[in-house]
Order: structure tokens, then C-alpha cells, then sequence
């Protein structure tokens, strides 16, 4: 179903770690989302939302441990499977810390919750690695909906 095994997004660049255990403050979260020119949230949502995902990934800087990239993954548990929050730091590994966070995304979904549709709410700088990795832009003109909650 997904093209898991030579994607060039399974690896990370040197000098940067995968966390999935451990979840960002709402403070780091919003920091990374505010320099990806993404929307931010009110702490006690994001919260929440941080703990009631069902997985939440985050790319680390070894070095300085600072947030560079992050997912967060929600599911109903039976078919449905979400990524919300997609971001990554701009600069030249953007693309690439992306596409590791969509790929190990999917592996999570594909082994922990296999038959889920998955979905992905993603910036614009995201589109390429999502179709890379095997989604389908809009398919059959499908287009998501999403209501804002303050």
C-alpha cells in the first residue's frame, strides 16, 4: 500500500533524532509551528490534543536537543488514522525531516492500526513528500474540511 522499504525519507540527516516517547512542551510545539509559518494554538488545547493522540513524533536536534520537525497521530482505532501538525524547521533538511515524519508515521499506522485510511493535514512545502510516500493529493476531488476551535 505505501512504498516503505527505499524511501529516501527513512533515514534522518547526521546530527538529528527521532523521539517518539517523550512529547514537546506546548511552548516548543509552538515555537517549531510559528517558524513554519503554521498556525499556533492556546497551550491548554494543545495539551489536550498532545495527550490524546495516539502517537506523537518529533525530530531533535542532538546537539541542542531543539525542536526541528514534528507529527502527531490521532485515530478512531478502527478506520481512520490522522496526521495533524505536520511541521519541520525551515532551511535546507525541511523537506527530508518531512518526509521522515510521514514515513515513520505510516509505519506506526501500518503495523499498530493496519487497514486504517490514513489522512494528512500538510503545509504546501509538504505536497511532493506526501506524494512520494504514496498519498493521494484530493483523490476523486475529495477535499478536507476544517472547523477552527479557539
Amino acid at each position: 500500500m505505501f512504498p516503505f522499504k527505499n524511501s529516501k525519507f527513512s533515514k534522518l540527516p547526521s546530527g538529528f533524532f527521532l523521539e517518539i516517547n517523550q512529547v514537546p512542551s506546548p511552548e516548543e510545539l509552538n515555537r517549531l509551528l510559528s517558524r513554519c509559518n503554521s498556525e499556533t494554538y492556546p497551550s491548554k488545547k494543545l495539551v489536550i490534543a498532545l495527550k490524546n493522540s495516539f502517537c506523537n513524533l518529533s525530530i531533535l536536534e542532538e546537539s541542542t536537543k531543539k525542536l526541528n520537525g514534528f507529527v502527531r497521530i490521532t485515530t478512531d482505532q478502527g478506520l481512520n488514522a490522522n496526521l495533524w501538525d505536520l511541521a519541520a524547521s525551515p532551511g535546507d533538511y525541511q523537506e527530508k525531516l518531512l518526509g521522515v515524519l510521514i514515513h515513520h508515521s505510516l509505519a506506526i499506522i501500518k503495523t499498530k492500526l493496519p487497514g486504517c485510511s490514513v489522512s494528512v493535514a500538510a503545509p504546501p512545502i509538504a505536497l511532493q513528500v506526501i506524494e512520494n510516500e504514496g498519498f493521494i493529493i484530493d483523490p476523486d476531488g475529495i477535499r478536507t474540511m476544517a472547523f477552527r476551535i479557539r
